[in-house]
C-alpha cells in the first residue's frame, strides 16, 4: 500500500495553518486586492452536507491561487444563525435557541476546518453576536432616520424633509406623523402573510405557492401592524444598476421580473352620482395630481389608458381598504365570504390563467373620466393588493383575464382598438366583442380619439388627464415594500420605543433607541416559542427590559423582532472591520476592499438575499457610509448537488420484468405497457444489478431489459442525504475536495457517486506515487525523482500543464483544470526518471485543489514552510504548442491511417506526408484523386474515384 494517509496528512496541516494564523488577512491590502466571499450558511442541526463544500471548494481554490499569484486575498466565513430555521431547530429539540445556534456553530466550524478551507478564522462572525447586532440595529436606526427625495433619487437624512407650511402649523406631534411617513423605515396596518404554524408574518418573497418557504405550512392573509422597509423607492436604481455587476443573465432576469418595471397611468374614478361628476372633475383640475385618494376616488393604474373607453367593469382586490365603503347592505354577505375565501390563497394561485375567474359585484359605481359612463365595481381575486393600487379599470375586449371574467358574469364587451387585418385574431370577431385582442392599432369607439395609434394615444390621452386633475402618467412595479417584521423570539430586537400614556397604552409616538444605548439585547424568557397568535413572545418578557423610562417619559419596547434576512443583509461590510467596536466599518478600509470581487453562492437567493442587500447597500451609499453603489462585482451560483442515480425496473403481475421502453402512464399516473395496456409495478433495482448499455442502463442478468435511472435531491425522507464527515473519513478531504470539482461545470446540477470519489481518490494516490517510494516504512523519496533538467516531452507536458490549469482557473473551469492534471500523472507515471523541478511545479498547481497532500509532499521535496504564498509557477508560450502533431486521414470520408507531422505544417507537407505513408498509398494505388481536402491540423480526405 502506498503512504498517502489522509488521516494522518490532514489534520496535521490544519493544525499547522491554524497556529502559524496562515491565511490571515492585513488590515489594508499589500498590492492588488482579491475579496472572495461564500454565501454563508445557516448552521443547522444536522451540519454540513456535501452541498455546502461545492461552492466553497470553488472559493477556496481560487483565494489559494491568487495568493500564489501574489495578491491580498480576503476570504472571510461566518454564520447566518438568527431567523426561523434555528429556531425551529431549537423548538423541535426543546432547547433554547442561543444553546442550539452556539452548538450548531461549532459543529460547522469543526466540518469546515475539516475540509482544509483557507479562511481568515480571525474575522469569524455570526449575525447573533451582540456586538454584530449592534451594528445590524445601527443601520436600522439609518434606515429610519431616512427618506427617498424622487427628485434627487436619493437617501436623505430625514431631518432634511421639506415640511408643508399647513402641516408645521398643527404642531410638533403633526411634524413627527409627517416625517414617520415618509421614513424608509416605517409601521403599516396593511394585509400581511400571516403563516398560524409558524406563529409569524412572512414576506412575499417568502411564500411560495400559499405556503411558508420554511416548513411550506399555509399561509393567510391578515391586518396587522408591522415594520415596513422602503424598497420600492429604490426599484428602478435596483433595477437600472444590474448592468453595472457581472452576474448570471438568468439572476438578474429573475430581479428584473420581481421588480416589475412598468410604464403606464394612474387614473381617477369617481364614486358617487354621475350629476356630480363634472363639478367633481373641475375641482380636482385645480388640484395638482396626485393628491391623497378620499372616499370619493378610486384610484386604478393602467398601462394601456388607451383603452379607457372600452372599461365596462372594474375590480378591486379583496384586500382593498375601500371593500367594506363600496359594498351595499344587499350585498354585504356575499362580499365578506368571498373576502375570507380568497384570504387562504397565495398570490400565484390567485393569478393562475387556467382557472375560472371568480368575484362577487359590490352593488356600486365608478364613474368613468373619460366618458362619464357608470361602471360597475366588483371584487375578484385575480387582482392583488400588492400591485398597482390594488384596483383596476376592466377592458375584456383587450385584455384576457377580463374577457375570462366577463364571460362568466356577462359583462359587456366593447373593442376600442381596431387590430386590422392580421394573422392572429379575426378582425370582425374582435369589433363585435365576440373575442379577446391585445394586439396594437387603431383607436375606435373612443370619442374624440378615434383613428389614433394606440401610441399617440396613450401620450395624448395621458397628457389630458394630467391637465384636467383626473390621472398622471407613472410608473410601476410588481415589487412590493419589504415586511420587516417577524412574532418570533429570534431575531434582532428593533431599536424603537413606544411612547405610553399613564394606563401603558401607546399613544402612537415612536422614538429611536439612541445609538450609545446600543445594542438592545434579547432578554432572557423562559418561553421562547410562538404564541400562535399575532402577540410576539417578546411582549412577555420581565417588566424591566419591556418598560424603559426616559426622562420621565414611559415607554414599551417593540416587541416584534427583525426577520433573519435582516443580519445578512450586510455581513460583507463587517468582515472587513470585523472587531471595530466604534463604528460599523472603517471608510479606509472599506474604500480599499471593496465591492466583492467573486461572490458564490446558491441562484435561490436571487429575490431575497441579492435583492435585499443590494438595498441596504444603496441606503448605506447615499448616506455616505460606504463608497461603492453595488456591493457584488460578479457573481457566480454552483448547481445543486444530487443523490446517487437510482434504478427502477418495472414488474408485470407475474413477477416478470419489462423493459422500460414499453412503459408509458396513464391518465392517474399508474404505470402500463405502452401497447396492452397491462399494469405494471415500479421496483428500485439495485445497482450491482444493473450495468450501462450504450446511453441507457440495463439488467446484468437479460440485456434486453431497461432500467429508469434518476438522481433526486438529496433529502432526509428519501435517504439519500451524504455527510461530508462519512467521505472524508473514508477517503480524504482532499478527495471530497477534487470531487466536487470534478463532477462537471460549477454551475451544472450534478448527481453524487461514491465510485466518482473512488476515482479522484486514485488519482491522489497517483500523484502521491509520484514523488513517493511504495513501501509500508519511512516515507522515502522516489528513487525515479532526480535533479536533473527534463527532456523536451517533459518540458512540454509540464508547461502545456501549467498553461491549461492556470486559464481553467481564471474561466472557473476547475473539472477540466483536473482531467489535465490527471493526464500530467499519467504521463509521467510512465516517466523512469522524473525531474525533481517539474515535480515541485506541479505540486505547486495540484495545491488549490488539494491542498493538504500538497503541502506533505512540498514538505518531502524539501520545503521549509508553507507553500500557501511560493509564486505560482509560470509557463513559456513556446513550450505550450507541440513539436510534433497527428493528422487523421480519410479516403472518401472514411478514416484509413494518421500521420504525424511538424506542428505548423501547410497544406503540402501535410498533404505529401500522408501520400508518403505506406498504408494511404497503397489504398490510393489504381484509384484517381479527384481532390485532396487539406484541414490544417485537422484532417486530409481523399475524394477519389
Amino acid at each position: 500500500m502506498p503512504r498517502y494517509n489522509p488521516a494522518t496528512i490532514e489534520p496535521k496541516w490544519q493544525q499547522y495553518w491554524d497556529q502559524h494564523q496562515t491565511f490571515k488577512t492585513p488590515d489594508m491590502p499589500v498590492g492588488e486586492k482579491l475579496y472572495v466571499l461564500d454565501m454563508f450558511p445557516y448552521p443547522s442541526g444536522s451540519g454540513l452536507h456535501v452541498g455546502h463544500p461545492e461552492g466553497y471548494t470553488a472559493t477556496d481554490i481560487v483565494c489559494r491561487f491568487e495568493r500564489m499569484r501574489g495578491k491580498s486575498v480576503l476570504h472571510p466565513m461566518g454564520f447566518d444563525a438568527f431567523g426561523l430555521p434555528a429556531e425551529e431547530h431549537a423548538i423541535r429539540t426543546n432547547k433554547h435557541p442561543r444553546l442550539t445556534t452556539e452548538e450548531n456553530v461549532a459543529t460547522f466550524t469543526k466540518q469546515l476546518k475539516m475540509l482544509g478551507f483557507s479562511y481568515d478564522w480571525s474575522r469569524v462572525l455570526s449575525t447573533t453576536d451582540v456586538e454584530y447586532f449592534k451594528w445590524t440595529q445601527w443601520i436600522f436606526l439609518e434606515l429610519f432616520d431616512t427618506w427617498f427625495d424622487h427628485e434627487t433619487g436619493k437617501g436623505r437624512p430625514i431631518a432634511e424633509l421639506p415640511i408643508p407650511v399647513e402641516v408645521k402649523a398643527e404642531g410638533e406631534r403633526a411634524v413627527q406623523q409627517y416625517q414617520d411617513e415618509h421614513r424608509l423605515a416605517y409601521q403599516s396596518y396593511a394585509p400581511v402573510n400571516w403563516c398560524p404554524k409558524l406563529g409569524t408574518v412572512l414576506a412575499n418573497e417568502e411564500v411560495i405557492d400559499g405556503k411558508s418557504e420554511v416548513g411550506g405550512h399555509p399561509v393567510i392573509r391578515l391586518p396587522l401592524r408591522q415594520w415596513m422597509l422602503r424598497i420600492t423607492a429604490y426599484a428602478d436604481r435596483l433595477e437600472k444598476d444590474l448592468d453595472q455587476v457581472n452576474w448570471p443573465e438568468g439572476i438578474k432576469k429573475l430581479q428584473r421580473d420581481w421588480i416589475g418595471r412598468s410604464v403606464g397611468a394612474e387614473v381617477d374614478f369617481y364614486i358617487g352620482p354621475a350629476a356630480e361628476f363634472s363639478n367633481w372633475g373641475c375641482s380636482r383640475s385645480k388640484t395638482k395630481f396626485p393628491r391623497k385618494p378620499d372616499d370619493n376616488v378610486l384610484r386604478i393604474y393602467t398601462t394601456r389608458p388607451d383603452t379607457l373607453f372600452g372599461a365596462t367593469y372594474m375590480v378591486i382586490a379583496p384586500e382593498h381598504p375601500f371593500v367594506a365603503h363600496l359594498t351595499t347592505p344587499a350585498q354585504q354577505a356575499a362580499v365578506t365570504a368571498y373576502c375570507e375565501k380568497a384570504a387562504s390563497k397565495s398570490d400565484r394561485e390567485r393569478q393562475e390563467d387556467t382557472k375560472k375567474k371568480t368575484g362577487v359585484f359590490t352593488g356600486s359605481t365608478a364613474i368613468n373620466p373619460v366618458n362619464g359612463q357608470p361602471v360597475p365595481i366588483w371584487v375578484a381575486d385575480y387582482v392583488l393588493w400588492g400591485y398597482g393600487t390594488g384596483a383596476i379599470m376592466a377592458v375584456p375586449a383587450h385584455d384576457e383575464r377580463d374577457f375570462e371574467f366577463a364571460q362568466t358574469f356577462d359583462l359587456p364587451v366593447i373593442a376600442v382598438v381596431d387590430p386590422g387585418d392580421n394573422d392572429e385574431v379575426d378582425r370582425r370577431e374582435v369589433l363585435a366583442g365576440k373575442v379577446c385582442s391585445t394586439i396594437d392599432g387603431v383607436s375606435c369607439n373612443s370619442g374624440p380619439y378615434n383613428g389614433l395609434m394606440t401610441g399617440e394615444f396613450k401620450r395624448r390621452i395621458t397628457a389630458d388627464l394630467s391637465g384636467a386633475g383626473l390621472g398622471r402618467e407613472a410608473v410601476n412595479y410588481k415589487l412590493r415594500d419589504w415586511l420587516f417584521s417577524r412574532q418570533r423570539f429570534w431575531g434582532e430586537p428593533f431599536p424603537i420605543l413606544h411612547e405610553v400614556d399613564a394606563a401603558d397604552k401607546p399613544t402612537g409616538v415612536i422614538r429611536a433607541v439612541s445609538q450609545v444605548d446600543l445594542p438592545v439585547d434579547l432578554p432572557h424568557i423562559e418561553e421562547f416559542k410562538p404564541t400562535g397568535t399575532p402577540e410576539p413572545p417578546l411582549s412577555k418578557a420581565p417588566i424591566s427590559w419591556l418598560y424603559p423610562e426616559i426622562n420621565g417619559q414611559r415607554y414599551v419596547r417593540e416587541t416584534n423582532t427583525m426577520p433573519q434576512w435582516a443580519g445578512s443583509c450586510w455581513y460583507y461590510l463587517r468582515f472587513i472591520d470585523v472587531r471595530n467596536g466604534q463604528v460599523f466599518i472603517d471608510r479606509e478600509k472599506e474604500k480599499a476592499w471593496m465591492p466583492v470581487d467573486l461572490y458564490v453562492g446558491g441562484a435561490e437567493h436571487a429575490v431575497l438575499h441579492l435583492l435585499y442587500s443590494r438595498f441596504w447597500h444603496k441606503v448605506l451609499f447615499d448616506r455616505g457610509h460606504v463608497s461603492t453603489a453595488e456591493p457584488f462585482k460578479s457573481l457566480i451560483n454552483q448547481g445543486m448537488i444530487l443523490g446517487e442515480v437510482e434504478f427502477t425496473g418495472y414488474v408485470r403481475a407475474g413477477g416478470a420484468f419489462v423493459s422500460a421502453a414499453e412503459v408509458t402512464d396513464d391518465d392517474e399516473g399508474n404505470a402500463i405497457v405502452k401497447v396492452s395496456g397491462e399494469a405494471v409495478t415500479p421496483q428500485k433495482i439495485n445497482a450491482d444489478d444493473v450495468e450501462k448499455k450504450g446511453d441507457s442502463f440495463v439488467l446484468k442478468a437479460d440485456p434486453s431489459i431497461r432500467i429508469e435511472s434518476r438522481a433526486f435531491k438529496m433529502s432526509k425522507s428519501r435517504g439519500n442525504v451524504i455527510n461530508p464527515d462519512d467521505v472524508v473519513k473514508g477517503h480524504g478531504a482532499d478527495s471530497l475536495r477534487l470531487y466536487e470539482m470534478f463532477m462537471g461545470p460549477l454551475p451544472a446540477t450534478k448527481p453524487w457517486s461514491m465510485a466518482g470519489v473512488s476515482g479522484v481518490r486514485g488519482f491522489l494516490d497517483r500523484a502521491w506515487r509520484l514523488i513517493v517510494e511504495d513501501r509500508a516504512d519511512d516515507l522515502v523519496l522516489s528513487s525515479t525523482l532526480q535533479d536533473v533538467e527534463p527532456t523536451e516531452e517533459q518540458a512540454r507536458t509540464l508547461h502545456k500543464t501549467i498553461k491549461q490549469v492556470t486559464r481553467d482557473i481564471d474561466n472557473k473551469d476547475f473539472n477540466t483544470a483536473i482531467a489535465r492534471m490527471m493526464e500530467f500523472t499519467n504521463f509521467f507515471t510512465k516517466q523512469t526518471v522524473r525531474p525533481r523541478s517539474v515535480m515541485k511545479s506541479f505540486v505547486l498547481i495540484l495545491s488549490p485543489f488539494a491542498p493538504h497532500i500538497a503541502e506533505e509532499l512540498w514538505q518531502l521535496l524539501g520545503g521549509k514552510t508553507t507553500l500557501a504564498y511560493e509564486p505560482w509557477p509560470t509557463f513559456d508560450e513556446a513550450l505550450t504548442k507541440d513539436a510534433e502533431i497527428e493528422i487523421p486521414v480519410q479516403i472518401l470520408g472514411k478514416l484509413r491511417g494518421k500521420v504525424v507531422v511538424p506542428a505548423g505544417s501547410d497544406q503540402d507537407t501535410i498533404l505529401a506526408a500522408a501520400q508518403a505513408d505506406p498504408r494511404i498509398a497503397e489504398l490510393l494505388t489504381g484509384k484517381t484523386i479527384v481532390k485532396s481536402i487539406v484541414v490544417p491540423g485537422k484532417l486530409v480526405n481523399f475524394v477519389v474515384k
